[in-house]
């Protein structure tokens, strides 16, 4: 590459998530201080800290040739980038974020028809707008600079347009959901000129390419163990996995080596099984990486 490539990495909420999903990808990143600029292990990409809010502008300007951003600041900012890639991940799970509508529990607003003439407080204000008036729906809309949740309770807003995962955080504050508008997660994404340089784009789709084999290795676990011949096909029809299992006679031995991979919310209930069924010495053991 004659260039590096630029990349940004979100600062703030998702940082620690999306540093560590590097590491687990091949990149170690270094965070120095307060620098902006973090350090990689990687002689043709330069990273840069950077807001998610802000993220696909800096990406659509060519400021940066490539960044990590909720697919909701897309779309608020209206970017004219190229998605590259949904990684599904946040700071707590591993599942799509949701921009909700919420009320007071106790407010007679059922849908958001009802808000008609009301004020709704947001931090998403660009596109809660667009969505409210592609509705005919006349709604104030009203900038929040945080603690949105407490603005229905203090009675500076009839409503407010929030993000959430589990909810607990909205009906912790007496609100209640009642309306959904759209589902986010995390995206590759991609200015168009670097998109066309065909090194650059290289260099993009290599990084799709580990990051989401690392997302889908997080839900996977390898295991292996030794089973008897007489026994084998019994404990081979009992694993699930991605292709058939891998099996090995073991040398001058009617015992023969499997290996598989399996989902990790089923090794706790498989292997007690695998073990009444004559599996032996079984292993489990994390992956890094499923491609």
């Amino acid at each position: 590459m004659s260039d590096k490539l630029k990349l940004g990495i979100p600062k703030g909420s998702l940082q620690k998530s999306t540093i560590e999903l590097f590491r687990r990808s091949g990149w170690k990143i270094n965070v120095n201080g307060r620098s902006y600029f973090p350090d990689v292990n990687d002689p043709y990409m330069e990273c840069t800290l950077c807001r998610a809010q802000e993220m696909s502008v800096y990406v659509a300007n060519g400021t940066l040739d490539a960044g990590l951003t909720g697919k909701d600041w897309i779309a608020e900012n209206n970017s004219d980038i190229q998605v590259v890639s949904d990684l599904v991940y946040s700071k707590v799970s591993a599942r799509p974020a949701r921009w909700v509508v919420a009320v007071a529990s106790d407010s007679e607003v059922k849908s958001i028809e009802d808000l008609s003439g009301k004020k709704v407080a947001t931090e998403l204000v660009g596109y809660t707008r667009r969505y409210f008036a592609d509705k005919n729906i006349d709604v104030k809309i009203e900038y929040s600079w945080g603690a949105t949740e407490a603005k229905v309770v203090s009675g500076l807003a009839d409503a407010i347009v929030e993000i959430t995962e589990t909810e607990s955080t909205i009906r912790a504050h007496g609100l209640k959901v009642i309306h959904e508008m759209m589902q986010t997660n995390t995206q590759l994404i991609a200015n168009h000129d670097a998109w066309k340089d065909s090194d650059k784009k290289k260099k993009i789709e290599q990084v799709a390419l580990l990051l989401k084999g690392a997302l889908a290795a997080e839900k996977l676990v390898g295991l292996k163990m030794n089973a008897p011949e007489e026994k084998l096909d019994s404990i081979v029809s009992l694993l699930p996995s991605l292709n058939a299992p891998t099996i090995a006679k073991l040398y001058h031995s009617q015992w023969y080596s499997v290996e598989t991979v399996v989902s990790s919310d089923t090794v706790r209930d498989l292997i007690p099984v695998l073990l009444d069924n004559g599996a032996e010495g079984i292993i489990e053991y994390p992956l890094n990486k499923v491609i």
